[in-house]
C-alpha cells in the first residue's frame, strides 16, 4: 500500500473562544486532518516513510457567527537529511489573515481549477506550496508543477472576500509569497534551496567541510535576490525556518567561513544581525 504525500500533525487552539460548544473545534481538528492526509496531491507515489513531515497550527481567536471563525494559520513543515536524523525546517510562517467559514459536518470540497471556500483554499494552497519547496531541495527546480498549483490556487481566489489573496492585501500575504517564488528575479532562491539541502546538508555525514562549503557558496548568492529585492518577504520567510540552522552549521566553522557568512547574513537579512553574532562566539 502507498500512502499520500503528506504527514501533517493538526492542532487546533480554540482557548480564546468562551461561552460556545468546543465539539465544533474537534470535528475541524477531524477535517482538516483527513484533508491534508488523506487526498492526492500529486500523481507521485509515496512509500509511508516518504510522507512530508509538515505541521498546521489553527489558532482561533473570534467567533462572530455559529458558521465564521477569526483566526491565524501557522504552516510548518521538514525535509530529512541523508544519513542522519536530522529534519531540516524547510517552511515555518504564520499566516495571520485567515478568516473562515464552518459548520460542524461540512464536507472540505476543494478543486485546484476553483474557489469553493477560504478554508479549503488556504490548505490547498500550503498543501501545494510545501511539496513544491519539498521538490526543490530534491532537483533543481523540481517543484515548480507544484508551485504552479499553488499559484492556480491563489489566481482562482482573487474574487473571494477574505484577505490575504490578492497583491493589494498588504505586503505579506499568499499572493506575494508565490508570485515571488516564481518570478525571475527569485530563481536564485531556489537553486539556494536545492544546493543548500541536496549538494550541502545531504553529504555533511560524509564530509562536514565540504557540505558547510557549498551551504556557504549557496547563502552567497542570495546576494542577488537581496539587490534586485531589498527585504523581500521571500528572504524573510527563508530565515524564519533557517535562521537557528545557519548558526549551528557554521559555529563549528573556520575561521574565514565565519567571518564571510557572517558578513553576508548581515547584509541579505539585518533583522537576525545580532543572533548572528553568536556564529563569531563560538
Amino acid at each position: 500500500m502507498f500512502a499520500q504525500e503528506l504527514n501533517c500533525k493538526v492542532t487546533i487552539n480554540s482557548d480564546q473562544i468562551q461561552g460556545t460548544d468546543k465539539r465544533v473545534f474537534d470535528v475541524l481538528k477531524s477535517a482538516v486532518f483527513e484533508f491534508m492526509n488523506n487526498r492526492k496531491w500529486t500523481n507521485e507515489i509515496f512509500k509511508p516513510e516518504e510522507r512530508i513531515d509538515c505541521n498546521v497550527l489553527i489558532n482561533v481567536s473570534e467567533r462572530p457567527q455559529t458558521d465564521k471563525f477569526s483566526a491565524t494559520i501557522q504552516i510548518a513543515a521538514n525535509r530529512p537529511v541523508f544519513k542522519s536524523s536530522y529534519n531540516s525546517p524547510l517552511f515555518n510562517y504564520n499566516d495571520k489573515d485567515f478568516t473562515f467559514y464552518y459548520t460542524e459536518g461540512q464536507a472540505l470540497d476543494f478543486s485546484e481549477n476553483s474557489y469553493s471556500s477560504n478554508l479549503t483554499s488556504v490548505l490547498g494552497f500550503y498543501a501545494y506550496l510545501i511539496i513544491g519547496m519539498h521538490y526543490d531541495t530534491f532537483a533543481m527546480n523540481g517543484g515548480t508543477p507544484y508551485l504552479q498549483k499553488a499559484l492556480a490556487v491563489v489566481n482562482n481566489a482573487q474574487s473571494a472576500e477574505e484577505k490575504g489573496w490578492k497583491a493589494f492585501d498588504g505586503n505579506q500575504n499568499r499572493y506575494i509569497l508565490i508570485n515571488n517564488m516564481v518570478d525571475a528575479s527569485f530563481i536564485p532562491l531556489r537553486e539556494c534551496m536545492y544546493n543548500y539541502h541536496r549538494k550541502g546538508l545531504d553529504i555533511m555525514a560524509d564530509n562536514k567541510e565540504s557540505g558547510r562549503a557549498i551551504i556557504l557558496e549557496s547563502i552567497e548568492k542570495l546576494k542577488s535576490v537581496h539587490e534586485a529585492k531589498p527585504l523581500s518577504f521571500s528572504l524573510q520567510v527563508f530565515f524564519i525556518a533557517k535562521s537557528e540552522e545557519i548558526i549551528n552549521i557554521f559555529s563549528g566553522g573556520f575561521p574565514d567561513e565565519k567571518a564571510k557568512v557572517v558578513n553576508t547574513l548581515n547584509e541579505i537579512d539585518p533583522t537576525n544581525s545580532n543572533k548572528y553574532q553568536k556564529i563569531l562566539n563560538q
